[in-house]
């Protein structure tokens, strides 16, 4: 396949510098992009030269919903060479999520501190999800619980849409699920998602790909649904998400800001789901719906989570 590589620079004060990364590499993603790296003044992002919309990108860059910051980016084209091995070779540190669960970088073994009870492996390959990111950090630790069960999944099956590096249908996994299954539309995640599920000992989890369409090869219900994607595919796909969850089932929600919340909402209470939960973790926001009548929320979320009436 064919790459484009863009760099953004991005001008404002250094102290929204990082958060304005972040923000840009979500909207960035909404017009095709797959990867980023950062660079000094911003950041580097590589997209496929057919799935690429720049009309789509000037756009979102034009309505950059960070108060005095300023993007201009320029675009190549990649020459045949691996332009992801620069963020391969750099790495991550360990990232601990509420003393409970430990990820780590299997690219790079270091030894371990002993503050955590689980720990996961992730190699990543060409995806996103390493654990670095408020959203992933948020769906992982409403899957943890309120900490009174060791295994808070036990039993429970898994539905991981958009499932990038795996990580989250691995921790659900670790946690106690009893069936996991993920898909893609990205041939790269698929594969580093099943890598990934090896180097953990997870033999539960089924990685396929294609978009919310596979959903309709898939004859099982589930318990948990997770989807950690930007708020356009969040609103298209929810109806498909809504059809595969069993009864009491719930969907935890992630990869938006809070003026996106209220529209994912609206879309939830025309499916029959109502909002039992939300997270906040700096710009970012984690959601979790349920039907009308779900109670089983209450075990499995933190204590830390703003509660809504059922």
């Amino acid at each position: 396949m064919e790459y484009l590589q863009a760099d953004f620079i991005i001008s404002c004060p250094d102290s929204l510098l990082q958060t304005a990364r972040d923000l840009l590499a979500d909207v960035a993603a909404e017009a095709g992009f797959e990867s980023f790296e950062d660079t000094a003044d911003g950041i580097r992002g590589y997209v496929q030269t057919l799935l690429f919309n720049q009309k789509e990108l000037d756009s979102q860059l034009a309505a950059f919903p960070l108060q005095n910051t300023t993007i201009s980016y320029s675009m190549e084209k990649v020459e045949d060479k691996d332009w992801n091995r620069t963020w391969e070779d750099n790495g991550f540190d360990p990232i601990d999520i509420d003393g409970r669960l430990l990820i780590v970088d299997a690219n790079h073994p270091q030894p371990l501190p002993s503050t955590s009870k689980r720990i996961i492996q992730i190699g990543a390959r060409l995806a996103f999800g390493t654990g670095t990111h408020e959203t992933t950090q948020m769906i992982i630790d409403t899957l943890l619980g309120t900490g009174d069960d060791e295994y808070p999944l036990q039993g429970c099956r898994v539905l991981d849409c958009g499932c990038g590096t795996g990580i989250l249908g691995i921790a659900a996994s670790i946690l106690g699920a009893k069936d996991v299954v993920g898909y893609d539309i990205d041939e790269w995640s698929v594969n580093n998602t099943r890598h990934n599920a090896e180097i953990n000992g997870v033999e539960n989890l089924k990685a396929l790909l294609g978009d919310a369409s596979v959903m309709n090869s898939i004859d099982e219900q589930f318990d948990i649904v997770l989807a950690n994607i930007n708020r356009n595919i969040l609103l298209h796909d929810m109806k498909a998400m809504r059809d595969k969850m069993a009864d009491r089932a719930l969907l935890v929600l992630s990869g938006f800001y809070e003026d996106d919340v209220p529209l994912l909402v609206d879309r939830a209470a025309s499916l029959g789901l109502s909002l039992k939960a939300k997270k906040e973790k700096g710009l970012w926001r984690c959601i979790v719906l349920g039907f009308w009548q779900c109670l089983c929320f209450i075990v499995l979320l933190p204590s830390s989570i703003y509660m809504t009436d059922v």
